[in-house]
């Protein structure tokens, strides 16, 4: 099979998996802007948003990529929610973390995210917590230990 079929096979499962999972695969920027709304969880509870999390993470795994998941919390809400889509978008940059950090700051119409914590299935990387860091994120929880990792800090180059 060649690398474009492979590479729509993925985009394929990950679309089946993010349906099955309550979010609607379209492109980055039309996802926010068709007003498609994120399911939130019935309780608005740390253990509830990581599971949100999880959910992108099995979605992103089931589609082929790798096992990472995050969603971004404003007001008790899930304003972002990303799964990794390294793989399946060919972008090395496209981490969950820095997915749901799009997904919200498209959402809201701002690149600001004061106020809003972010829950990842694992500990941001350097990359992700600069990218947190500058949209002013104010909490990172990871984990399914629940870990408060506090602000996000920008790593010293």
């Amino acid at each position: 099979m060649s690398a474009g079929r492979e590479a729509a096979a993925r985009r394929a499962a990950l679309a089946a998996a993010l349906s099955a999972a309550g979010v609607a695969l379209l492109p980055r920027r039309a996802a926010a802007q068709s007003g498609i709304p994120i399911e939130q969880p019935a309780e608005r509870t740390a253990r509830a948003f990581m599971a949100r999390a999880q959910a992108a993470r099995d979605a992103a795994v089931r589609a082929g990529d790798q096992p990472y998941g995050a969603v971004i919390v404003k007001d008790g809400r899930i304003v972002g929610w990303g799964p990794s889509r390294v793989v399946v978008a060919g972008d090395p940059t496209a981490h969950a973390e820095i997915e749901a950090v799009r997904d919200a700051a498209r959402r809201l119409g701002s690149r600001d995210l004061s106020g809003c914590v972010l829950y990842a299935t694992s500990r941001p990387c350097a990359m992700c917590e600069g990218a947190l860091y500058w949209a002013r994120v104010a909490r990172i929880v990871h984990g399914a230990g629940l870990a408060d990792a506090g602000a996000p800090r920008y790593p010293p180059c």
